[in-house]
């Protein structure tokens, strides 16, 4: 077998790949750890006079405000179970390396350096960090459908 053999898996554009898979990541926190704002009705009446287009057509705000309670909950729910069976899915080293730096609450604070020099016991290499990372960032974006391929010179 000679070399660049690909074995049929795409050769991936590391930096855009990288990027949808942190933007992956960003949402991920916002649905996970961010409190889900309900939508309310108006129950009040309004002294303002209101004209209104044809009257054969009805609304009703409290049943579309439950609708998109419910709808918007699932829709994150079930993002958030997408993201994390992925990242179930990979090798312990990979698996760790992505929920501390990436899938933590307190993720937006901690900086690669900080989870590869104090959150791995002992401390890896930036180097073995960074193959980690890539392996594991490749996995998840293929998994996940987001993986960019490179362009291919004809």
């Amino acid at each position: 077998m000679g070399e660049g053999v690909s074995f049929g898996f795409p050769e991936l554009d590391k930096k855009l790949t990288k990027l949808r898979v942190e933007e992956t990541f960003a949402k991920y926190r916002l649905y996970k750890y961010l409190t889900f704002e309900e939508r309310e009705t108006s129950v009040t009446t309004s002294p303002e006079e209101r004209f209104h287009g044809p009257t054969n057509q009805t609304s009703d705000q409290t049943a579309q405000a439950a609708v998109y309670n419910v709808d918007e909950q699932a829709k994150r729910k079930k993002f958030c179970e997408r993201v994390e069976n992925a990242v179930k899915g990979l090798p312990a080293p990979e698996r760790d390396l992505i929920k501390k730096r990436y899938l933590a609450a307190d993720s937006d604070y901690k900086t690669d350096y900080s989870v590869y020099s104090f959150e791995f016991d002992p401390p890896i290499s930036e180097t073995k960090y960074s193959k980690i990372r890539w392996s594991a960032m490749a996995k998840i974006a293929l998994r996940l459908g987001m993986a960019v391929e490179k362009e291919r010179s004809v």
